[in-house]
Parts: structure tokens; sequence; C-alpha cells
């Protein structure tokens, strides 16, 4: 994480709006805004993810604001909190749009457990995740994946594979995911044998860094009637958030990719004002490669966090000794985002094809889209925003502000304050393992520099966050949890 502070122009719109103007930089083609509090503003400044986001905002084709969400930090070309629209016949597709761990996403998964229930059972419950749920750097699943020609399915069926063909869950999960799971047109033919090498082995895993899998309490109802139709019924109701992407799979598509765009840069002569922002025309062979492999990966994770649904509930089933159908485990939903999507958007009054990247990001539509699963179209598209394992995470809706605004976009989380290396000299393990321990928090970690970087301390306020982007209309806050028990890579 760069160290430099930004300087630029921001000029205030109101208290959750920010412009950087186009006069900035004669290359920008546009304005550019940051959701953000006056509070926020001097953590932001901290690295240069403002002038990333100028940058983005030269890129040839970009359609309205080059959009930055309040949990906005330094990240590769885009900064992590960024959004961008292309113009479907004159933008790019750039991979640092998408960034590495391509469809990171979370799922949340609400019970009929309550805290005085799990509490008595609570170390034993986060002992037996541990184990069925293998963790860390280059971990190795317990789903066995056979063949390549069985890989291939996973990339293109998605958590519809890992269903239908392996019976880990039920439809019903599927009904509840961004895209129902599997998102159309991925190619398996451009994805590269390294990838796969890294892929196949590692389905069902939880990776390292911020990933996590938390059993939560629910902590605060903001709006009952909403909670209720996402199932989430009462305050002390235990939920599981489940935080994780495309693995070893996803971050070698983007490696390849990048190389391949550099290249396309020099060929289509695209002016940038940061080699990370390599990218090629949307119509180009590059960008429509990019995106059959990248599809693989958001495929890919669909099918990994519902791998990992499935070793969740037979853990609970075994801790409590009963199905985990009894226990009401059921998929509230499944939301990406690392994600570079085509969809219909209302420009100037007139209906538009774009493809929107959302880095760091999460898709927020409104009531009514068709996009959202039935049983949420009168109440909007969920939208789930994880914490630090020390604070807490949150469950927010979509709404049309969002769709006129920010091409259906919000916040994706807390957002990093602090570098892992900065992380990991600001305390000791067993302190912090201590402190939790103090607030009723159980964590289990494959290496203590994983549970140390992530140090509630090295994330920015998420309750800030998340009121940031409900004052200014783009989500509405339903219920927040905390988390009693943490499973880190």
């Amino acid at each position: 994480m760069t160290q430099r502070a930004w300087t630029g122009p921001l000029e205030k719109l109101d208290d959750c709006r920010w412009r950087i103007p186009r006069t900035y930089k004669k290359e920008m083609r546009t304005d550019a805004l940051l959701f953000a509090t006056e509070k926020m503003l001097d953590q932001i400044k901290k690295d240069m993810a403002l002038e990333q986001l100028a940058n983005v905002a030269t890129l040839p084709g970009i359609v309205g604001y080059a959009l930055a969400m309040p949990d906005i930090h330094w990240g590769y070309g885009f900064p992590i909190g960024g959004v961008a629209a292309m113009d479907v016949e004159t933008g790019v597709i750039s991979p640092g749009g998408v960034g590495y761990d391509i469809n990171c996403g979370v799922r949340l998964l609400r019970t009929d457990l309550t805290y005085d229930e799990v509490e008595p059972k609570l170390e034993t419950l986060v002992d037996t995740l541990f184990h069925f749920v293998p963790a860390g750097v280059g971990s190795e699943g317990a789903v066995v994946v056979k063949s390549r020609d069985e890989f291939f399915q996973v990339l293109t069926e998605g958590a519809r594979w890992a269903v239908h063909r392996r019976h880990f869950g039920v439809p019903e999960d599927l009904d509840c995911m961004e895209e129902y799971g599997c998102i159309d047109g991925a190619d398996p033919g451009k994805v590269s044998k390294r990838a796969i090498e890294r892929g196949m082995p590692q389905l069902g895993t939880l990776g390292s860094g911020n990933h996590f899998l938390e059993v939560q309490r629910v902590d605060q109802i903001y709006n009952e009637r909403l909670a209720k139709a996402l199932g989430i019924d009462q305050v002390g109701q235990i939920v599981v958030m489940i935080h994780c992407g495309s693995r070893g799979f996803g971050h070698q598509v983007c490696d390849d990719y990048l190389e391949v765009m550099e290249v396309a840069v020099r060929k289509y002569r695209i002016w940038l004002p940061d080699r990370q922002l390599a990218c090629a025309p949307v119509t180009s062979p590059e960008a429509q490669d990019y995106l059959g492999a990248m599809r693989c990966a958001i495929n890919y994770a669909f099918a990994n966090r519902q791998c990992i649904t499935d070793g969740v509930r037979r853990a609970f089933s075994k801790v409590f000794g009963t199905s985990w159908e009894k226990l009401g485990i059921r998929t509230v939903y499944d939301v990406a985002h690392n994600i570079a999507k085509t969809e219909e958007h209302i420009v100037n009054g007139e209906k538009k094809r774009l493809v929107i990247h959302r880095k760091g990001a999460t898709r927020a539509f409104p009531p009514g889209h068709p996009a959202i699963p039935a049983k949420y179209r009168d109440i909007g598209q969920p939208v789930l925003i994880p914490g630090s394992m020390g604070t807490g995470s949150f469950v927010l809706l979509g709404t049309e502000q969002a769709m006129k605004e920010a091409f259906g976009s919000t916040c994706h989380g807390a957002g990093r304050v602090m570098s892992r290396a900065a992380a990991k000299r600001s305390v000791q393990v067993q302190e912090l393992l201590g402190r939790l321990k103090r607030q009723g928090i159980i964590v289990r970690g494959t290496t203590k520099a994983t549970v140390v970087e992530e140090t509630p301390e090295a994330y920015k306020d998420v309750d800030e966050v998340t009121r940031c982007v409900h004052d200014a209309g783009i989500s509405i806050r339903v219920a927040r949890m905390r988390p009693i028990g943490v499973v880190k890579g």
C-alpha cells in the first residue's frame, strides 16, 4: 500500500458526495464522484486511491462519472471501491477494473438457532467448521474434481454444478444468488493450463488474506419488515457469513490477461496514465477472450461458495446432532464484488448497454428489477457488507437511487486503512486473540500471520461506511451482525 498522500482537488457536493472535476487532468473525459463523509476524508487521502479514480476517468468510452465508494483504498489499476461504466461499442475492458480475485464475494446463511443455543457449543462449532472447510494459502479442498472435463463443467455451470451434479445443496440456494449462481458466456478454451492446474485442487476452500467464515449473531435490526423478508427474524439470531472468491484460478486468469492487455494497449494505441490500467476495446478479440475467461472465474467462485456452504451445513449438523434442514440453514443471498458485467442502464433518458466494472463494489439493484430473485423483487436486491473480525457486518438493500446515480452499485466492505505489513507490526497475535476472546469471539486460523494481518484496526469503520451509503440513498441498512466465531485462512 503506497504511503504517498493525495493532494488533488475535491469539491463538496453534499454530506456524502465529493467531486474530482475533470479539469484536474486534461486527459479526464468525465468528473469523478466519491461517496464519503467528511469524517472519512483524511483517511481516504492518505494513499493515492483518488489519483487512481481520476485515472479511471481518462479511459476511452467511459459513461457517466468514474465512481468510488466510501470503502475506497489503493488497488491495482482501479482503486478498490471503484465503479466504471463502459460503452459496449466505444469503451474498454480492463482486468485492473475487476481485480485479481475475480468474483470475490459474500454469502449469508440464516439459521433458526439463537445465541443462547450456540454459545455453550461455540468452541466446538468453530473447531468443526475449521475442519470441514479447508483454509489458507494454497489449501486444497475436500471437493475432488476428477478430470479436466469435469472442471470445465464447473467453469461453465458454476454453483449449478455443485447443486445438480454433486448434490452440495438444494435448488433453492441457486434462487438466492446473483446470476442464480452461473453467468453465461464462460469459455474454458480461453483459460490457461496454469490456471486450470491451480484451480482444480482448490475448490471448496476458503483461501487466505481477508477471506473468512464467520458465525455471527444478529446485533441490531433497523427495519423489521425488510429483515423478516430476508429470513432475519430477531436480535440474537445466528447467521453465517462466507467471504471468499475464485482462489488461485481467478488470480491466474487476471495475471494471464494483464500480459495480453499490455500488448493490446500498444496495438490499439490507447493512451494510459498508468500501465496498470492495461485494457482493450470491448469489441476486440483480446477483450472478448478475457471476458470468456473471467466468466469462468466468476462461475468457479460461485461453485466454491456453494461447496463451502455444504461444509458449513455438515459442521452444524454434526455439532447439533440434527439435519441442517431442521436447523433452518438457508441461503439469504450470494453477491459478487469483483466483476465486470454487461447490463442495461438509463443514461440521459436513453437505455444503453454498458459493461460495468465493479472492483470492491457490490451490485445494488432496486425493487422491481428483473435480475433480482422473485422472493426479493418487492424489497430490492440484498447487499452483504462484511466488516472486520472484531467489529460487525451488515445486510443492506439496493435502491432506485443507486440505479440512477451509481449504475446499481454500492460499497463492499470496510476497506483497509493499514497494510498487511503494518498490521503485523501493530499487534502481537496472543494479545489480539485474547482481546477478541474477551469480546466473546473465538478465532481459528491456519497461521498466526494471517490472523494478525486482519486485526480490526487495519480497517475503516464499517458502521461509518454503511451509514454513508444509507444516507446517500444508494442502499438501505436492514440489519447488523457481530462475529462470535471466526475461521481464517
